[in-house]
């Protein structure tokens, strides 16, 4: 990418980002956040518009982290029922995906500088260009991994944009189809029962990260050989 474009990208990007704060912070949206109560009350206040914009803090969730996007799900699926603040929050994640994944790849470490911690980027970067897929996969199951953080490092590896997006549609809704199916009242799960879901979602992740690049290559060979 030519320096000039690249500066330009750059600069209404952060512009964006930076508007998009400053408007959250001036509505009122980060004292809201702390309360599933707060957070209806203040969807609820831009009403006939409350699905849109909903939507844009599901987006801005992903883009301008750490806004707990599986609270927000909890708290539209309160509103809107579990289906449509699902589908919102899934496509507003999808796209923020998308987004981040390819402004790090067209900007580069510069970019990512910017948003990731260099103590992050020296935790996850590494991991994910040494088992790739895998890796991606299970840390976008489990919400205890920073995905929104994890998105902007894949931008930086060879993994390709079709692909990455294939991970996300995939792999990242489940989490989010839980808060959602909580919030509507579809399901209602007990603290005991959260606790050994988090406890075999641990167990699950580990096992995938010791022995996932094993997996990967014996179903490989299968298939090579059929």
């Amino acid at each position: 990418m030519k320096k000039n474009t690249w500066f330009l990208t750059l600069l209404i990007t952060v512009l964006l980002l930076t508007a998009g704060g400053v408007l959250l912070w001036r509505t009122g949206f980060f004292q809201a956040a702390t309360s599933l109560e707060g957070l209806q009350a203040y969807i609820e206040t831009f009403s006939p518009y409350s699905h849109l914009v909903f939507f844009l803090i599901q987006l801005a969730s992903v883009v301008l982290a750490p806004i707990p996007s599986n609270l927000t799900a909890l708290a539209g699926a309160l509103l809107f029922g579990t289906l449509p603040a699902f589908l919102l929050t899934w496509a507003a994640v999808v796209v923020g995906s998308a987004l981040v994944f390819q402004l790090a790849r067209c900007l580069g470490q510069a970019f990512v500088d910017r948003f990731v911690s260099q103590a992050l980027s020296d935790r996850y970067l590494d991991i994910i260009r040494r088992k790739r897929d895998v890796f991606l996969a299970m840390a976008f199951l489990f919400p205890f991994v920073p995905d929104d953080i994890l998105c902007i490092l894949a931008g930086l590896t060879e993994i390709s944009f079709p692909r990455f997006l294939v991970m996300v549609i995939l792999f990242r809704p489940w989490g989010l189809l839980v808060a959602s199916a909580v919030g509507g009242s579809v399901v209602n799960i007990p603290l005991w029962g959260m606790a050994l879901l988090g406890l075999g979602g641990l167990a699950i992740f580990l096992l995938g990260m010791k022995y996932g690049d094993r997996l990967e290559e014996a179903l490989l060979r299968r298939f090579r050989h059929k």
